[in-house]
This record gives C-alpha cells, structure tokens and sequence, in this order.
C-alpha cells in the first residue's frame, strides 16, 4: 500500500520535463480585465470622477522557455472599456496592451507548475468615442508602465495543460476636451487586474 501511495506521489510530481530549455508554451486564455479606476482632476472641471468598467475577452500568450527555469512571456489581447464620468455613461474606449514579463518557473518537471513574472506593458487606446454633454472628450494614445504576474499550469498529459493567471498592469491616459482647444480635463489610471484561465500546449 506504502508502495502504491508512493508511485501516485511521484506520478503526481512528474510531467516528463514539461517546460524544457528552448520550449515554447502557448495559451489561450479568457481573461477579465478590472480596472481599478482611480481619477487625477487637474481643477478644470472640480468634481469630475472618471472610472472604467470591466471586460471579459479571449487572450493569447507565448512564453520562451529560455532555460528550464525562466522564460520570457508575450501577452497578446484587446478589450473594450465603459467609461463613466459621475456615475453617467460617457462612451467606450478600446485598450489594446501588448505586455512583456520575465517569468520564473519553479517546477518545470512537475504536474503542478507555479511561476511568478514581471515585466512592462505598453498601452495602445484606440476607437475612442467618448462624449460629456455634447463636448468630445479625447485620450492620450499611449501608456507605458510595469506589469506583475503570477499564475500557473496543471499538466492534463505530456502536451497539453490548464492555466490560471493573475497580472497587475499600470495603466493611465490624459482626458481632453476638444472644445475646449484640447485641455486636460485630468489623467484616467486604470491600472487594471487581469484575471486569467485557459488551456495551453507546448511545441
């Protein structure tokens, strides 16, 4: 009986070197992005509280294991944002944030394999179409900030795998209104959490 509870521990511990040097890992996900809105007010418009509401959207990663341990992550997918101002729908602003993280696996070999990653994301905003009582308001297009993460995978057999995944990103855009020559209205931080699950396979 020793035996046998011994042979399912070390069964259980083992994948056959899943993720080995020079392996790729590819996913897909489904992932909610949750904001957590926070408003700086430049004093324009006293008062004015911006806030962006979540999204679930399909997500693609690869990940290059550059040794058995640690690999390097790409992060590919797009959501599409409700923005309020006061508590009233403004309009929606789509963010497309290509994120980079250096990962670190910290059992490659086994069953159960936990990893932490951080790393940068850049932040496109894009089909922006955003409107206070009659005034356009615009976006900056750009954001660059940090990115945390920490997730990992459960081997279903030698080449296919389950995933869940948890990334912090930093992510802010300035608000402007053109009718008003383009002022800066203040400066929207969605720094969102990422909540992730999906299926993967290696090649």
């Amino acid at each position: 009986m020793k035996k046998l509870a011994l042979a399912a521990m070390v069964g259980m511990l083992s994948a056959g070197a899943f993720a080995a040097q020079g392996d790729i890992l590819a996913r897909f996900r489904v992932i909610n992005v949750a904001p957590s809105s926070s408003w700086s007010n430049s004093g324009l418009v006293p008062g004015l509280n911006v806030e962006a509401k979540s999204s679930t959207v399909p997500e693609i990663d690869f990940t290059y294991m550059i040794t058995n341990n640690i690999g390097a992550e790409l992060i590919l997918g797009t959501s599409r944002h409700k923005i309020t101002a006061n508590g009233a729908d403004i309009g929606k602003v789509s963010v497309l944030p290509p994120t980079l993280t250096a990962q670190y696996h910290f059992a490659p070999d086994a069953t159960f394999r936990p990893y932490v990653g951080a790393g940068i994301n850049y932040t496109r905003f894009y089909s922006t179409g955003l409107n206070a009582l009659g005034t356009p308001l615009s976006v900056k297009n750009n954001s660059f900030g940090p990115a945390l993460q920490i997730g990992a995978d459960y081997a279903i057999n030698k080449s296919w795998f389950v995933n869940v995944d948890v990334k912090k990103l930093w992510i802010q855009t300035d608000v402007t209104a053109d009718k008003l020559g383009g002022a800066k209205l203040g400066t929207l931080h969605v720094d969102p959490w990422v909540f992730g699950i999906g299926v993967g396979t290696k090649f």
